[in-house]
């Protein structure tokens, strides 16, 4: 009687430490997936906010990129406006201009004016015509040596610049351009002033 007693309570303990077993086993079974899911959720954010730096840092990266490109191109515009308005002012030094028009018309009206009808025909025809021819070369001359200082200045301008920093072909070949048309506006304009070129006919 007193045996089996022991038995129960041998088989009672065995019992009672079992469902112990099973029931810490049943509480780790049931905290692993909220671990697994904890430790995920962490990778997620940490790879989340990985992705977030990482586009920032290519945000900040294409920004750089562009900012010198933009500072590259503001010289690059004002250098490529003086070299085509180098050439623009060559072509007028030799094709003319309003001001050249009007400043030969005033010179004519002042030589009819302050020629007498007795003064001599060379007199009036330099009065009336030479010196209004001279008043054209003159403003071709001007308009020539403006076209000759634009022109140099551009082609100069990289010497003085940020090192490091080519200037276009293209503006080198407008400012080219400028200056060649400045030297043969201005070598005509001499010519012509001093009557080297289209002189004055012989009145004798």
């Amino acid at each position: 009687m007193g045996t089996k007693t022991v038995d129960e309570a041998v088989d009672a303990n065995g019992t009672e430490a079992k469902s112990d077993e099973e029931t810490v086993n049943a509480t780790k079974t049931d905290e692993a997936p909220d671990a697994e899911v904890e430790e995920t959720g962490n990778a997620e954010a940490e790879d989340a906010e990985d992705a977030e730096d990482q586009d920032d840092l290519d945000a900040e990266a294409l920004e750089g990129e562009d900012t010198p490109e933009a500072e590259k191109g503001t010289p690059g515009v004002g250098q490529g406006a003086a070299a085509v308005v180098s050439a623009g002012l060559g072509v007028v030094s030799l094709t003319g201009s309003w001001v050249a028009t009007v400043a030969a018309a005033r010179e004519t009206l002042v030589g009819q004016l302050g020629t007498s009808s007795t003064a001599s025909v060379a007199k009036q025809v330099k009065e009336v015509y030479g010196d209004a021819w001279a008043t054209t070369a003159l403003v071709g001359g001007l308009f020539a040596l403006a076209a000759l200082i634009v022109g140099v200045m551009v082609l100069v301008r990289p010497a003085f610049g940020a090192p490091g920093k080519p200037q276009a072909a293209w503006i080198k070949s407008v400012a080219w351009a400028g200056v060649s048309l400045g030297v043969i506006g201005l070598v005509l304009a001499v010519a012509k002033y001093s009557d080297i070129i289209l002189g004055l006919p012989s009145t004798s």
